[in-house]
């Protein structure tokens, strides 16, 4: 009996175990880099003066992917047709989308620094939409809530958006929302940790 036991508890340990692990991508040793793979990182350096970090840890498995990554991300993050307290708004509510803590730490200062009161993004944490957002931040809201609700936008929704925005505004948001989903789900793959021992923000909301 103690020994059927036994077996039980070692192959419940076993099954948990996947789920526990961390980092399951992490940082590449110099020594084990392929050619392509260095190609990739001394671009990223020349491109954002910079050591990759995050999620351009685990894309460094796909070289290409991460400069063509990385070089959209410099479009969207700096030069999109949206002033950055609302490119922000946008990659936190896709960060609270999935959950995702390294996201959400990396952009959180940065919203707040960009002009995004400290009372909506409670709200996005906590996964409320937000009371007394600014006109433009109620129409981002709603489009990108719905986006993602229901893979679709409404004709009212949209035709607020582009009146605001224009159709490169729209576009551009959508980009926004696109190009950091894809960032979310490849820091949720590989479990990426966060840094320098941050806590996490977000928790889980009920399905």
């Amino acid at each position: 009996m103690r020994t059927t036991i036994t077996r039980t508890i070692a192959v419940l340990i076993c099954t948990a175990a996947p789920a526990l692990a961390q980092d399951r991508m992490p940082p590449i040793a110099a020594d084990k880099l392929t050619e392509a793979q260095k190609k990739a990182i001394e671009e990223f350096r020349t491109a954002r003066s910079a050591e990759i970090s995050g999620p351009f840890v685990p894309l460094l498995r796909s070289p290409e992917v991460l400069g063509r990554a990385r070089a959209m991300g410099d479009y969207l993050r700096y030069r999109s047709a949206l002033p950055p307290r609302l490119s922000e708004f946008v990659i936190l509510m896709t960060a609270r989308a999935w959950t995702q803590n390294y996201e959400w730490n990396a952009h959180e200062a940065l919203a707040r620094q960009a002009g995004l009161q400290v009372a909506v993004i409670k709200a996005i944490a906590d996964g409320r939409r937000p009371d007394n957002m600014a006109d433009d931040e109620e129409i981002l809201f709603s489009f990108c809530d719905e986006l993602r609700r229901n893979q679709s936008v409404s004709d009212a929704t949209y035709a607020r958006a582009v009146t605001k925005f224009g159709e490169q505004g729209v576009i551009d948001t959508v980009g926004l929302v696109g190009y950091y989903t894809m960032i979310a789900m490849v820091l949720n793959t590989a479990r990426t940790p966060l840094p320098g021992g941050a806590s996490p923000v977000l928790t889980p909301l009920a399905r």
